[in-house]
């Protein structure tokens, strides 16, 4: 696996990567989520029409990010109930019916097909070619999962005087996730450097995010949770942890991601690194008041 360093970097390269959406939230106190969708549309559009190819890191902030991967309908029952078994690392915010690419509850007259940046195609577990379009690829039994992802509460964090970590690594761990199916595999988690005081106030404010990985999984020794910082699936091998902070775990979009590869399906297509899937979602509806 190709190694990337930097924040940045990691979040191009991962993408950021409660029960289902469908028994989520579709309105608040304060409205509709969807309220002022227009920035949203207008950044998918611009996708469909090619004119934007780039990553979505830090782009049309307030809006909720999701991760995607599309499988066959023969496999989607399996996937559906691991992300279900599994909330933390897999927080689903949307599954379509097989064939229908429009993600109706979060972003309704959107193409799933299209209005990505750019797509990652996997074939028997294998990453092939990237590509900006999935319409030849997409089946009549092909079923998309949106997930959320963390982007959405790096941007509450900063806002809450949180500084982005100028590094964050991705790591396995040794916690299993509960299996479902062909899909099985270790939880993957991402790190942070924080004070004390800033972990403090990353898990207060995260929590309140169950739709986006929610709090920490775990803060302090990463020999408890079997984190090997010397071998980072995403980052710069660690030696030691730096005097004055605390190394802060939040469970991983690339959970299902790697069970979905360790599964081997034929036909798997997801976002490509860094180039979620925006919605029309406003981050502050979709969380716990």
């Amino acid at each position: 696996m190709e190694r990337i360093t930097g924040r940045r970097g990691f979040l191009e390269a991962v993408g950021g990567l409660g029960a289902a959406w469908a028994a989520g939230p579709t309105s608040s106190a304060a409205g509709d989520p969807r309220t002022d969708a227009d920035p949203a549309r207008e950044a998918r559009l611009a996708m469909r029409r090619g004119e934007w190819r780039g990553p979505t890191v830090g782009k049309v902030p307030g809006y909720v990010q999701c991760n995607l991967v599309v499988l066959a309908r023969a496999h989607a029952c399996d996937f559906l109930l691991y992300c279900q078994r599994n909330p933390r690392p897999c927080p689903l915010l949307e599954v379509t019916d097989p064939g229908n690419p429009e993600p109706s509850r979060s972003a309704p007259g959107a193409d799933l097909r299209t209005d990505l940046p750019r797509y990652a195609v996997y074939r028997d577990g294998v990453r092939g070619e990237d590509v900006t379009d999935i319409r030849a690829l997409w089946r009549e039994d092909s079923v998309a999962f949106l997930i959320g992802s963390s982007l959405t509460f790096d941007h509450a964090l900063e806002r809450a005087g949180v500084p982005p970590s100028p590094d964050v690594w991705v790591l396995d761990t040794r916690l299993p996730t509960a299996a479902a199916g062909i899909f099985r595999g270790p939880l993957v988690v991402t790190m942070r450097w924080m004070t004390p005081a800033q972990a403090v106030i990353a898990v207060q404010l995260t929590s309140r995010f169950p739709f986006n990985h929610g709090a920490p999984v775990h803060i302090g020794d990463p020999d408890a949770i079997g984190a090997d910082l010397a071998h980072p699936l995403y980052g710069e091998p660690v030696r030691e942890v730096p005097k004055g902070v605390l190394p802060v775990f939040w469970a991983c979009g690339v959970t299902p991601q790697r069970a979905a590869i360790l599964a081997r399906p034929e036909l798997m297509i997801t976002h490509a690194p860094g180039h979620g899937f925006i919605t029309d979602l406003l981050a502050d509806r979709v969380c716990i008041p």
